[in-house]
């Protein structure tokens, strides 16, 4: 005859419960739901994690981390990352709308502060904004400034970062009674995982040689580090700041910007053909076919635009360094043309509020605007490959592929190299 059991399990463990502390509660909770994300994880790779199986159709590649707001605390969520694809619990956690949440406390702050327009009127109808008292506007706007100052001054620790791009797009901001433009600058870059980045963002009086200069020791002082390559625009502080803080890396003239700037040289019935000539020399297979081009394309020019010849031709080293690499980092880059879509995702978000209320408005709405996009950037494939990362780097700057390879998987080192 068996004994029966003297304490019933069910009832111990509902008592256990009953006297666990919210910290245990909380840690149990979170490690449940972190264990089903792994399987969910391991269930769309086809294999279990560490395994190695013929089914497995994909890899592992590390976490995110999120927070998760329960009424027993937050839990500190780690979202398994793919090599391919993307994986995202949509039943669990919504994707993060920041930008939105911005839109709406700028909007509100410009009624309180008395700039109210028709336009305004119109905007806050189709938002659904109504009855903002300044206490929520308050709230709201600590909430999202908290946030973004957190992803402005974050370190930089994903490095080395090969390829970086600036930029800065001028706002309307109301100062002193008066309406003045305030530069915007954006830095992004292509990390060590073949991922890109929103690097940071700040906000200065006009795009000067101070204000870039600025930026750029904050984003080194961060951990920005084995930066072998700037793309950016010709304008002069810029390309000086560049130089100053990054003594190492080479210069990339903005292929849209200089297509402006030719623009501008060229008559107007004439510029399609120009046009067509230079997105020629991009389109070559390898260094030594885009300086062959580049020079067919001076000769068709100089009889009959001699200006146009010559302001290409003053400007060949700025806008050829992209020859120096490989053709699969090229041509994925002129592909997808990422910064100017970037802009332009920052426009459609901006021009709604037309002129900003203050600087804080500014940099809550378009910080919001980079630091969606960037939480988007980490869930999608990789922007480069690793291998052609790796070729990149010991082209320029000249190590070899296995000395590359070994800097690229280790930030430090590359600091080391190229700082």
């Amino acid at each position: 005859m068996t004994a029966s059991p003297s304490i019933d399990p069910e009832e111990f463990l509902h008592e256990q419960l009953a006297q666990a502390s919210p910290d245990l509660m909380r840690e149990l909770l979170q490690m449940f739901v972190n264990g089903l994300l792994s399987g969910q994880a391991d269930s769309v790779c086809g294999a279990d994690y560490g395994s190695r199986t013929s089914e497995r159709t994909n890899r592992r590649n590390g976490y995110r981390h999120r927070d998760l707001d329960t009424r027993i605390g937050t839990l500190d969520v780690a979202i398994p990352k793919l090599r391919e694809g993307t994986f995202f619990p949509e039943w669990l956690l919504q994707r993060r709308k920041r930008a939105e949440a911005a839109l709406t406390s700028v909007v509100a702050t410009c009624y309180l502060l008395g700039v109210s327009t028709r336009r305004m009127d119109k905007l806050v109808q189709t938002l659904g904004i109504t009855g903002l008292s300044k206490s929520q506007v308050s709230v709201m706007a600590k909430d999202l400034d908290e946030q973004v100052a957190a992803f402005r001054t974050r370190p930089l620790t994903e490095g080395p970062y090969p390829f970086v791009a600036a930029d800065a797009l001028m706002m309307k901001v109301r100062e002193d009674g008066r309406v003045v433009k305030v530069a915007v600058m954006v830095a992004t870059g292509v990390n060590a995982d073949g991922h890109r980045e929103v690097l940071g963002i700040q906000a200065s009086s006009s795009e000067s040689g101070a204000g870039w200069l600025t930026f750029f020791r904050d984003l080194v002082a961060r951990g920005l580090t084995g930066v072998a390559m700037v793309t950016s625009d010709a304008h002069a502080g810029l390309v000086d700041a560049i130089g100053a803080t990054l003594p190492n890396a080479s210069w990339q003239r903005c292929r849209t910007h200089y297509s402006k700037n030719l623009s501008d040289t060229t008559p107007k019935t004439f510029w399609p053909w120009v046009k067509a000539l230079l997105h020629s020399v991009y389109d070559q297979p390898n260094a030594e076919a885009v300086h062959a081009q580049f020079d067919r394309v001076l000769d068709a020019l100089v009889e009959k635009l001699p200006a146009v010849a010559e302001h290409l031709e003053s400007a060949r080293a700025d806008i050829l360094a992209f020859a120096a690499l490989p053709r699969e980092i090229w041509r994925q880059i002129w592909s997808n043309n990422p910064n100017e879509r970037l802009n332009r995702e920052i426009r459609r978000r901006t021009d709604v509020v037309g002129i900003f209320p203050n600087r804080d408005a500014v940099i809550r709405l378009v910080g919001a605007v980079l630091a969606e996009q960037h939480d988007e950037w980490a869930e999608q494939r990789r922007y480069l490959g690793l291998e052609a990362l790796t070729k990149a780097h010991a082209v320029l700057t000249r190590t070899t592929p296995d000395q590359a390879e070994e800097v690229t998987t280790q930030p430090a080192i590359a600091g080391e190299l190229t700082a």
